[in-house]
This record gives structure tokens, C-alpha cells and sequence, in this order.
């Protein structure tokens, strides 16, 4: 048989990789349909009389909803998103086939279908919002009352026909009233009732709430009938955005109050078995909470043509040499062994790779000191409970999460987290909850599954030089430096400093997308300050730059004259000074072993010897040995170098 394999087998291993890498993205990507429904009522046209340039509270939250739809175009695509305007003279919901002449949605404009935004919506938003003529030509408030229950039921229809089976549904509500029935009881029981529809079909209703200077805004008179809170959650959490004298102020309030209600997106596995003893089973749901964000290629685009098009790609497998279309059934796999292939059918490849279905199988306990930091091989991955697989999964996984907790004990787990996932071997660790001042989560409570490596994992660490320990007056004046940088009350954040890499890659196809030209420059957070930097702690920098470079060039002459002496140099200082020679004048360069050649090249001092001598060792290196001096001195430091 050839040692070469054919251009129509699949090596093995190549696929085991590649089986790797799908893992690291294999989890469940949520679809979410959000509604953008904002209030244009009369007030909510009105700029600030101390500013009537800056943009009214309708304006700011379609710039809200216009920087929402870009956000989601890249890190969501196969979420919808839609804006309905209510409260509008106008409407353009009525049905063909209505001959009654009155409104199915009457005072409700939709100005963007629920669906997955495209470019163009964008573009036509953003024209919206720029173009003042064609706002005030459609956003135009009716001289009547609007009732929330049409809006509701007009909600309710968008996401019955455009996404019945997304997994959430959600509407957004941005007004300034705070009672816009004016005490109507008949009109707040028939609101009350849609909102109840609404709930029923899984759809929440996310109130964003918008306060005057002279007027707060009281959930109390209307929407607290509903919508409905979680009465565990605090009252705090529910911000109220004040209509600033800026339009900048409240655009910002707005989207930090919408980011802050994105739900959760990833899920690497739901219902997964969890066996924590001989006829005890519970089942659990896993999350990747720390996953990285890398620019993700979903298509190739042909550009060549008038306008950019996908490409469908299609694959065709043919033999090596007489170029044959393959069919799927004659592929085989094969390992590679002594020099030959050992072929295996498809169904002996499944038995081999078969290590059980997914489970999480406690094995053991062990005292949490034992993990090792340098255990880590992998991200760990946050399960929870779930009830869907076992009733009382609950009651259960809390009492194995205190337990470990108060004994400060860890369970060792054979786990697959999925079909034909690799086995991998977890240390189970339970974490506390921990909340930040303003009382938002920061780390959740409950249990990880930290992978641990298996014994061929393992290796001995390389052989490393003692490092070099920075002096206490060298210690000392870092000490004042990082004081000087320490902030009051200062907390890092890693949400306000996003890759920059990452945003310009997306910054570009935004651009393109929206056939924009794109920034000369990225926008990059993490740059420091370096006026500020400078000015509180500049003169500290200068004098600890002053001390290590005094300390740097006496350590540096003492390691030189301690190799000198290794070598054999006379390095008498009271001896007069004469023409450097190298260790050469009792041992000639060729008859040196290389470790001498080695300190010699890292003393700096290969160049002091003579050419003949140079020359001599090249060629017994099997280096070239002509040139000039400086060539031949570069050879050898090259070679001590590499070796």
C-alpha cells in the first residue's frame, strides 16, 4: 500500500480537530423579536426650552431604536426587530379587505415590520431622523386620546404572524405620560386585559419611562396594572430616564437602560443529566458566561459585480488521479500507522469515539485546596438546575451547592456535555453570589464545571533562569507611582472598554453596509490618559526611570566582570588598561567548548577576537567563512543564538 493517502480519504485527526473547534462554538444561540414602541404625543415632540436645538424625547428614543437595530445587525442577525409608533394622527395597519371605515389600529403607525433589520431600514431610519421635513410630516400627534390597548393588540398581532416560535418576545414602551387614560376605568380594564394576552403568549412588556424636571413620572396611576414586576427585584433596578436639557443625556439614559434588559444569549446545553449517586439523577442547564468575542465570517461575498452577493459554495471530491466524482459512500477514514493507512468503516470510527451519552457523573469529593491554579485547561462552564428533565432538581442541586459551599469541598465529574462530545474529567466548584453597591449581580450563585487535565496532560516545566529581583528602593518608588494612579472609589469595569479590534471589524461592515464612508481612525477605550497620567504621577515615573537605569548598569558590569573572571580575563582595575584580548590568548576559539563560546558571545566580547580565529570556527560549524570581520561576528552570535 502507498504511503501517501489519496486526495478523497479524510485523515482522522484533521477531523478530530476541526470536532475541537465546533465545540468551542457549539451552543444554542436564543432568537429574540423585540418592538420598539414609542409615544409621539405632544410632549414627547417638545425640545427643552432652554435648548430648542436639542432633539425632543421622540427623536432620542428613535436614535435609540437606530443604534439598537446597528448593535443587533452584528452580534444578533438572526434576531427581529420593529418600531411602532403610537399616539399618531395617522395610521397605515388597516387590512385591505376592511370596508367598516374605521381603524383596526386606529391612532398606531408601523414604521418598521417586525423582521431581521436589514441595511436598509437602517438607512431609511437614520434619514428619518436627519431629515427634519420628513419627521415632521409623519410624526404627527393626534388631536385625540390613543389607547394603550390598541397598541397592545397591535403588538400582540406582529408577534403572532412575524415570530410565534421565538424563544423571547419582547415590547419596549417609551412614553412621558404616566396616565394616558385619564382616570377611563372601562379603557385601563381592556389595557389591563390585552396586557394579560400578551403575557399569556410569553411576550414581556419593558417600560422605559421618561421624567420632566417638574414632573416624576408614577408607575402607580397606570402601569402598574400592567406590567408585571417581580416583587423579589428592587425598586431601584427600574430607572426612571430624566429629560435632560441635552438630548445627548437622555439618548444615553435610554440605551443604558435597554442594554441593561439584553437577555441572555448563550446556552451550551439544557436538561443534561446529572447523576450524583446510584439512582439519584437530577438535570441541569449549562452556560458559557465568559466566551470570547472574535470577528465571525458567516459568508463569502462576491463583490465584483454591481453589487455585493453571497456565494453558495459547493464541494466536489475527486479521485487523485482519474479525477472521479466520489460519492459519500466511498469515503473511508484512516489512522495512520508505520508508515501505512489503516482503513475503518464508519460504524467502527462511531464505536471507538463512543464513550456513553451525555451525562455529568459525580465521582467523588475533594478538599477545594487541592485544585491547583495551574489545573486549568479550559473555560468553565456555569450549570443551574432545571426542572424539565427531573421534578425536584432543585431542591436537590441547592443542597449539593451548600454542602460544598460550608465544607469548602469540590466533586470530581466524568462529563459529556454532549453527543459526541470528548469525555473530560471536571472539578465541581459552587460560588456565592456577589452584588456590586448599586445592588446589580455580578457573579451569579451556583455550581462550575472547572476541566481539569488528565495525567497525560501534564508536563515538566522548562528549565527557566532565576529571575531577577527588583531592589526594595526599586519597589518602593513603583509603590508611589501606582498610588498616584489609584482613583477613589474606582471600580474596573470590563463592559466600558470593548475590543478595539473587534469594534473597528465591526465599525467597517457597518460602514459598507450602510454605504457609509468609513472613520480614518478606530475608537479605542483603552488607551490610556496620558495627560493625566503624566500630571499625577510623571515626576515619580522620571525618578524610578532614573533608578532603574543606574541599578540596570551596575548590575550589567558586574554579570560582565563575573563572566570575564569565568572565562579567565584579567580584570585588575589597578592594572593599566591595554588592548582588550579575549579569552582567546589561552585557549584559541575553535578549541573552546560551545557553552564558552555561548558566555562569550553573551559578554559582547566574540568581537575582540581576530579573524583567523573567527574564520577557523565557521568552518568547523560548517558556516560560511568569508567576509569581513563584522559578518564573521555576526555568524557566530547567530549560531550562539540558535543554540
Amino acid at each position: 500500500m502507498s504511503n501517501e493517502k489519496p486526495s478523497w480519504m479524510h485523515n482522522q485527526d484533521e477531523e478530530e480537530d476541526e470536532e475541537e473547534t465546533q465545540d468551542e462554538t457549539n451552543y444554542k444561540q436564543m432568537k429574540d423579536a423585540v418592538i420598539f414602541a414609542i409615544d409621539i404625543s405632544e410632549s414627547m415632540l417638545t425640545s427643552p426650552e432652554d435648548d430648542p436645538k436639542a432633539d425632543s424625547p421622540a427623536m432620542a428614543a428613535l436614535n435609540c431604536a437606530s443604534h439598537f437595530m446597528e448593535q443587533r445587525i452584528i452580534s444578533n442577525p438572526k434576531d427581529m426587530m420593529g418600531i411602532l409608533l403610537f399616539g399618531t394622527e395617522s395610521t397605515n395597519l388597516n387590512d385591505e379587505g376592511n370596508t367598516s371605515g374605521k381603524d383596526k389600529y386606529p391612532h398606531c403607525y408601523l414604521l418598521t415590520e417586525l423582521d431581521v433589520p436589514s441595511a436598509k431600514d437602517v438607512r431609511r431610519l437614520k434619514e428619518l431622523i436627519s431629515d427634519s421635513a420628513e419627521a415632521n410630516a409623519l410624526l404627527v400627534p393626534t388631536s385625540g386620546h390613543c389607547r394603550i390597548s390598541d397598541l397592545l393588540f397591535c403588538a400582540n398581532q406582529r408577534f403572532n404572524l412575524q415570530a410565534p416560535n421565538f424563544d423571547s418576545r419582547r415590547l419596549f414602551v417609551i412614553t412621558d405620560s404616566d396616565s394616558p387614560h385619564d382616570g377611563d376605568k372601562k379603557a385601563m380594564s381592556v389595557s389591563t386585559t390585552r396586557a394579560k394576552d400578551l403575557y399569556d403568549l410569553g411576550v414581556v412588556i419593558e417600560l422605559f419611562p421618561i421624567s420632566r424636571p417638574e414632573e416624576t413620572f408614577d408607575r402607580t396611576k397606570f402601569y402598574d396594572n400592567i406590567i408585571y414586576r417581580d416583587p423579589n427585584e428592587n425598586e431601584n433596578t427600574y430607572g426612571v430616564s430624566t429629560f435632560k436639557s441635552s438630548g445627548i443625556g437622555l439618548l444615553q439614559d435610554l440605551l443604558s437602560d435597554i442594554n441593561s434588559k439584553q437577555v441572555a444569549k448563550r446556552s451550551l446545553f439544557n436538561d443534561l443529566k446529572f447523576e450524583i449517586g446510584p439512582g439519584l439523577e437530577i438535570s441541569v442547564k449549562g452556560y458559557n458566561i465568559l466566551q470570547k468575542q472574535i470577528p465571525a465570517r458567516s459568508h463569502f461575498v462576491y463583490t465584483g459585480g454591481e453589487e455585493a452577493v453571497i456565494v453558495e459554495g459547493k464541494t466536489n471530491q475527486n479521485r487523485e488521479i482519474s479525477q472521479e466524482s466520489v460519492v459519500k459512500k466511498d469515503l473511508k477514514k484512516a489512522y495512520k500507522f508505520g508508515g501505512s493507512q489503516v482503513l475503518f468503516e464508519k460504524k467502527d470510527v462511531d464505536k471507538v469515539k463512543d464513550f456513553g451519552g451525555p451525562v455529568i457523573r459525580l465521582v467523588g469529593f475533594k478538599p477545594k485546596s487541592m485544585l491547583p491554579i495551574w489545573a486549568s485547561v479550559k473555560k468553565s462552564t456555569f450549570i443551574y438546575p432545571s426542572e424539565g428533565g427531573f421534578v425536584g432538581s432543585i431542591r436537590v442541586f441547592v443542597a449539593l451547592w451548600k454542602k460544598l459551599l460550608d465544607n469548602k469541598k469540590m466533586g470530581i465529574a466524568w462529563c459529556i456535555p454532549r453527543k459526541n462530545a470528548a469525555p473530560t474529567y471536571v472539578a465541581i466548584l459552587p460560588s456565592e453570589e456577589k452584588l456590586a453597591d448599586n445592588g446589580k449581580q455580578i457573579s451569579p450563585q451556583g455550581l462550575w464545571l472547572y476541566q481539569i487535565p488528565f495525567a497525560d496532560d501534564l508536563r515538566s516545566p522548562p528549565d527557566v533562569p532565576k529571575p531577577i529581583r527588583a531592589s526594595d528602593e526599586l519597589v518602593d518608588d513603583m509603590r508611589k507611582v501606582v498610588q498616584q494612579l489609584q482613583l477613589p472609589k474606582a471600580t474596573y469595569d470590563p463592559r466600558r472598554y470593548p475590543n478595539p479590534s473587534l469594534q473597528w471589524h465591526y465599525t467597517i461592515l457597518q460602514a459598507m453596509a450602510l454605504e457609509q464612508e468609513p472613520p480614518e481612525k478606530a475608537s479605542d477605550k483603552t488607551t490610556g490618559k496620558h495627560k493625566q497620567i503624566d500630571k499625577r504621577a510623571g515626576e515619580y515615573i522620571k525618578k524610578w526611570g532614573t533608578t532603574l537605569d543606574k541599578q540596570a548598569r551596575a548590575f550589567m558590569a558586574e554579570r560582565k566582570s563575573s563572566l570575564k573572571r569565568e572565562l579567565g580575563v584579567d580584570v585588575e582595575e589597578d592594572k593599566p588598561k591595554k588592548k582588550a584580548k579575549t579569552a582567546a590568548t589561552t585557549q584559541k576559539l575553535e578549541d573552546m567548548a560551545d557553552s564558552d563560546v555561548n558566555k562569550l558571545a553573551a559578554s559582547g566580547l566574540i568581537g575582540k577576537c581576530v579573524i583567523a580565529e573567527l574564520k577557523a570556527w565557521c568552518a568547523m560549524k560548517g558556516l560560511p567563512s568569508t567576509g569581513k570581520k563584522a559578518d564573521l561576528v555576526d555568524r557566530v552570535e547567530r549560531w550562539c543564538d540558535e543554540n
